[in-house]
């Protein structure tokens, strides 16, 4: 076990027959997929490729990845790949991050119904959006934006929310001229989220008229109509957060922000502090408080068994898009809207890229060099997968070739 620099494999590969033994017959086929999966990730039971160094004839053993997208440690080249096609599309224009939040009490049911609720959520958060920004009382435009799926907060509890990263800018309704807005202000806070309240009520009204929802254990009361019909009520009363604000530090600041969490889960390995095989510990950042002007934080700790429940309750169900473009910046759409904002402004793509923040756009070099002297590294060998260890993880491996991982 190795207790310097811990990870969260290492957990589930230290703690995790316990855990299986524990938990396996709640988890859902996606979570047990990741669980395997990142198990097994940079194991000999993946495979491997052996290297030898062309100058100081060093042997090397590069580990295979899982690629499973939910990996703390894999999915890092495709991270970078995202941020850098995001940054040629960012227009000329003020950004603003915004971040529409479920309630309690509907969090729960999109706990039990994560891929009905959760794509009603990123839904309805563009929505409203688009539908605040075109009121011609407002601004009166067509816009576009990016949302990013989060279901986790600082201590991985199931806190479903959306960040939508946000040009002040789109074709005005009457006349399709590209306009911009304020630097300093999108639309009222409240004016979002209420119609993002309603929005949302609306859709989850429909899907439970339609039988798309379960009710398991917990919430198996709101089976019924009228108890279902009260839940929604008490929503309708409540408040719900939607924060608003210009980036502090613009978009590309931002979209870096969130980069970090479109190709994995929850937490990252450099905030796990301590494992000594029976116990996490963690950092987390704590709430903000009234004139808080930086950052606190405190150390978590959890035994291995609730960490891996934590984490493997943000598993996704497969092929669901946790990364969405909508509007003018929707896939299909982007690069027509680049065209007519550069032909009605005069401005370039090149002339634009120039004025946003200098980014390393070098991937990582595909030929491995030695950690030793630097110089490339010859392959020399191949170790095939372990096929009766792999098993459910096959499908990550066959979609592409393995990541390079020293051993």
């Amino acid at each position: 076990m190795r207790d310097d620099n811990p990870g969260v494999a290492d957990i589930f590969r230290h703690a995790g027959d316990a855990f299986m033994a524990q938990c396996g017959a709640t988890l859902g086929r996606a979570a047990h997929r990741a669980f395997a999966a990142i198990r097994m990730c940079r194991t000999a039971a993946l495979g491997a490729r052996h290297f030898e160094c062309a100058k100081c004839h060093t042997s090397h053993v590069l580990y295979n990845s899982c690629r499973n997208r939910h990996c703390s440690t894999c999915q890092g080249q495709a991270a970078h790949r995202w941020l850098h096609r995001q940054l040629l599309n960012v227009l000329p224009a003020p950004y603003f991050h915004i971040v529409f939040t479920l309630p309690p009490p509907i969090a729960q049911i999109a706990y039990a119904n994560r891929k009905v609720v959760l794509d009603i959520l990123m839904r309805t958060g563009a929505q409203t959006l688009t539908t605040i920004a075109a009121d011609p009382n407002r601004f009166g435009a067509r816009i576009g934006a990016t949302t990013v799926l989060h279901t986790w907060n600082q201590q991985l509890r199931w806190h479903p929310h959306v960040h939508v990263v946000v040009p002040n800018a789109g074709f005005d309704v009457r006349t399709g001229q590209y306009k911009t807005g304020s630097k300093t202000f999108f639309a009222p806070v409240k004016v979002l989220a209420k119609l993002f309240r309603r929005l949302f009520l609306e859709h989850l009204d429909k899907a439970y008229h339609k039988n798309q929802l379960i009710f398991p254990r917990r919430i198996n009361h709101l089976r019924a109509p009228e108890a279902f019909q009260r839940r929604l009520n008490k929503a309708r009363n409540t408040d719900w957060n939607v924060y608003a604000k210009p980036p502090f530090a613009g978009p590309v600041h931002l979209l870096k922000y969130l980069s970090r969490y479109t190709h994995r889960v929850a937490i990252a390995n450099s905030r796990i502090v301590k494992f000594d095989g029976t116990r996490v510990s963690f950092r987390y950042r704590k709430p903000t408080i009234a004139g808080q002007t930086t950052p606190r934080y405190a150390v978590m700790t959890l035994s291995a068994t609730e960490f891996m429940k934590r984490y493997l309750m943000h598993v996704l169900p497969p092929k669901f898009h946790r990364i969405r473009h909508f509007g003018i910046l929707a896939n299909a759409h982007v690069k027509h809207t680049q065209q007519q904002i550069f032909a009605q402004t005069g401005f370039s793509a090149d002339d634009w890229l120039r004025t946003t923040e200098t980014y390393d756009t070098v991937e990582h070099n595909a030929t491995p060099q030695c950690p030793n002297c630097q110089s490339p590294m010859l392959l020399v060998a191949l170790s095939s997968p372990d096929q009766r260890l792999i098993g459910i993880t096959e499908c990550y491996l066959s979609r592409a070739p393995p990541l390079l991982v020293a051993a």
